[in-house]
């Protein structure tokens, strides 16, 4: 955001909030309506000067707060989202939707009902727990009826516009409780299957699981809209979630896609980060943590299932993450799923952390073989708040990361539908490889490949620049017949399409469409081959359809990975079908991927790849993943390595004082002849340090509190061939006023 209008929107923010304390609800929603809602963080705690990172929104989270802290909460929750409020943040509202502080449902409190029977539990007969006396839920029209009295309606009265409903997440390894069984006698009309005997009743089963949460989300958000008009209210719906590639290799059940054409929702936070992505996949038989090409098909993921239907999508990154590691651990694999969220550069809103409180507060290993724990080291919470503070200007840009476009590859909510515990017998798909086996094999030589959703092949815009699409059903099934004929009228129109497939697993048998009510198809491709004019059981080899070409691989997509030089002839034939039949020009095979945005420039090279030579990037180089900020003329990023970077070149209107980057949010910027003030706020016990370009090299610089005292320990330095200042100083949330003149 530029100086002059960020300074309006910040005055305009405070006043507003200093209203809000006096104000109706919907007086406090109405006040937040004009600022621009482009990053956000989630925190069950209030306001506190060690976690004031200075996002556009504070997602304050539960009614009851989050059950993962350790400490009940002091404050209700009206209290704690006014100390936000009373800090200049818009508030906004999180809880889960599969579990949460609900301990008044499950203990009677709430009905007089005991309803602990409604947690999800396992072959065992043991409850899936989130936390003590917090089960994951099997959710219920009892249930949900609950979460909108208790819950909802309370945080719109409170004045909030924009609910989020996260994880509705149902274990794989859950579907044997009484409450999952009523479920299933009303939702199939025959009594309960154990999943575990066979691969139908396992489809079944989270095809039910599946739908539950569906009709759980639509019915919360839709009273939630309801409720907010009846009080004049335009209440906003999202669903936190990870992606559905993550859900699948995890074993988790979720709606997903199918969201997005609901009228009630209106997006989504895509939960990837660091524990999401460094799930191990196989590529060129190796079995191994992939951070960033899991990354950046994560986002992709997200972004492609949000896209066609114009709903907003924030993209979360986390500096840590669940499990316990060290810091370095977590730094190197931020930079990466950092790095894969900005490739994507058609959309600019983020999730900027969640838990601040575990960031800034936790204590967290030294060192990878070392038990002794601290807080998060000086030099990191210094790039890392310099990193989030760039997504606060982050542009949009119509320029494409580097590499040949067009490649898709077909994706479906059922690729969960699939996953079990425990082995299904005429079924094996480790680690999801008949997804990472279509992926994988062009992705790792620098073609940025697109996901596409069969729920979203209605839409015009789902089949935007899509050339060759990648598809299989080894590994998912179509839940609707009318999506192929989409697959098929665009192959007809000169699409070209690649089926890897045995079609003799197990799940082809299930009960669905393709075998009821007078279909007698025993796979569900033959319905699809038989709509293109084709021979519904095809052998491998090359079909023309219309001005189009169907090619078929009698191999299930997880040999081209699971195997040493598998993808060979199936990367090949790609090849050749994306140049000659498709027309779509050179398929470019390299090891890295760069994007232009605005000023920023972004590099990722990765290894196991077509060659190992290092990627140079030359300008007037701020290295942003270095908590210094050094101007470098030229920049090497090597296998396995990822680059942030800001070019001085780049920067609108050099002559005007502005600051390039920082580990402080800019506020009351000013400029004068020959004068620039701002003031910079961040949390305590946190260093800032600012790239700063002046005209000219300054003659005085002054550093003051709050207070308007001076402070001690600050540094400045001057580099002549960048015009940049180079400020460090002590962070404060009350803010830090700078002043240069020259």
């Amino acid at each position: 955001m530029k100086a002059d209008v960020k300074k309006v929107l910040t005055c305009c923010v405070l006043f507003s909030f200093v209203l809000t304390g006096c104000q109706s609800g919907q007086q406090a929603a109405d006040s937040q309506k004009a600022v621009k809602e482009k990053t956000a963080f989630q925190t069950g705690q209030p306001w506190r000067p060690t976690i004031d990172n200075r996002a556009d929104v504070a997602i304050v989270y539960g009614v009851g707060g989050n059950p993962s802290d350790k400490e009940k909460q002091k404050m209700s929750f009206e209290e704690r989202v006014q100390t936000w409020r009373d800090h200049g943040y818009i508030t906004h509202f999180m809880t889960g939707s599969a579990w949460g502080e609900y301990q008044d449902y499950f203990t009677g409190e709430w009905d007089g009902k005991w309803h602990l029977d409604e947690g999800q539990v396992t072959k065992q007969g043991d409850t899936i727990w989130h936390g003590h006396m917090v089960p994951y839920i099997v959710p219920s029209e009892n249930f949900i009826k609950y979460m909108q009295e208790r819950h909802l309606k309370r945080v719109i009265d409170a004045g909030i516009d924009a609910i989020y409903l996260e994880e509705p997440e149902f274990w794989a390894r859950g579907g044997y409780s009484e409450a999952f069984k009523r479920e299933w006698k009303a939702y199939y009309g025959f009594d309960w299957r154990p999943q575990h005997e066979s691969a139908e009743n396992t489809y079944l089963s989270n095809k039910l699981k599946y739908h539950l949460y569906y009709r759980a989300l639509n019915e919360m958000f839709t009273y939630a809209k309801e409720y907010g008009k009846s009080k004049g209210m335009n209440i906003r719906c999202y669903v936190p979630t990870h992606s559905l590639v993550n859900y699948s290799q995890w074993q988790i059940v979720s709606p997903e896609a199918s969201l997005a054409s609901l009228p009630c929702v209106d997006g989504y936070i895509a939960q990837v980060w660091t524990g999401t992505s460094r799930e191990p996949n196989y590529f060129d038989g190796v079995k191994k943590e992939r951070v960033f090409e899991n990354a950046f098909l994560e986002y992709g993921c997200m972004e492609s299932m949000t896209a066609p239907t114009g709903r907003k999508v924030y993209f979360l990154t986390d500096p840590i993450e669940d499990r316990a590691r060290d810091w370095a651990d977590y730094k190197k694999n931020y930079q990466a799923t950092f790095t894969a969220k900005l490739l994507y550069p058609n959309n600019d809103n983020y999730e900027v952390m969640p838990w601040p409180e575990r960031i800034y507060e936790g204590l967290y290993k030294t060192s990878a073989n070392s038990e002794e724990k601290t807080r998060i080291p000086r030099f990191y919470s210094t790039q890392m708040q310099v990193m989030i503070n760039s997504l606060n200007d982050m542009p949009l840009s119509d320029n494409k990361v580097s590499g040949s476009h067009g490649i898709s590859v077909l994706m479906a909510n059922s690729l969960m539908f699939q996953r079990a515990p425990e082995p299904v017998a005429g079924y094996d798909d480790p680690q999801l490889s008949n997804f990472y086996g279509q992926a994988l094999p062009f992705l790792k030589r620098g073609v940025p490949v697109h996901l596409m959703h069969i729920e979203n092949v209605s839409y015009p815009e789902n089949w935007k620049d899509t050339k060759v699409l990648l598809m299989s059903y080894s590994n998912m099934k179509p839940l609707e017949k009318e999506a192929h004929q989409y697959i098929a009228d665009w192959v007809k129109n000169g699409g070209v399409l690649v089926y890897s497939a045995t079609d003799k697993d197990s799940f082809q048998s299930v009960q669905e469409w393709w075998n009821q009510d007078g279909n007698t198809y025993k796979a569900p491709s033959e319905h699809l081959f038989e709509l293109m004019g084709l021979d519904r059981e095809l052998k491998e080899g090359e079909y023309a359809v219309g001005k189009g070409t169907v090619y078929v691989f009698r191999h299930d997509p997880k040999d081209f990975v699971m195997k040493t030089d598998g993808d060979k002839e199936y990367v090949e034939t790609v090849k050749r079908l994306y140049e000659r039949i498709a027309h779509a020009g050179e398929l470019q095979f390299k090891n890295s991927f760069y994007l232009e945005r605005g000023v920023y420039d972004l590099v990722s090279v990765m290894d196991e790849s077509v060659n190992d030579d290092p990627y140079i990037i030359k300008g007037k180089l701020i290295d942003l993943f270095d908590p210094e900020l050094p101007v470098l003329d030229e920049k090497v990023v090597r296998p396995d390595e990822q680059a942030f970077l800001l070019d001085i070149n780049r920067v609108e209107n050099p002559e005007k004082p502005q600051v390039l980057c920082g580990a402080a949010r800019v506020y009351e910027e000013k400029i004068k002849d020959s004068f620039y003030q701002f003031l910079a706020k961040s949390p305590v016990n946190t260093t800032n340090v600012m790239r700063v370009l002046l005209p000219k090299a300054p003659k005085h610089v002054t550093i003051k509190d709050a207070k308007g005292r001076e402070l001690a320990d600050t540094s400045n330095s001057w580099d002549e061939a960048s015009h940049t200042s180079l400020l460090k100083f002590e962070n404060n949330p009350d803010g830090v006023l700078v002043t240069y003149e020259w």
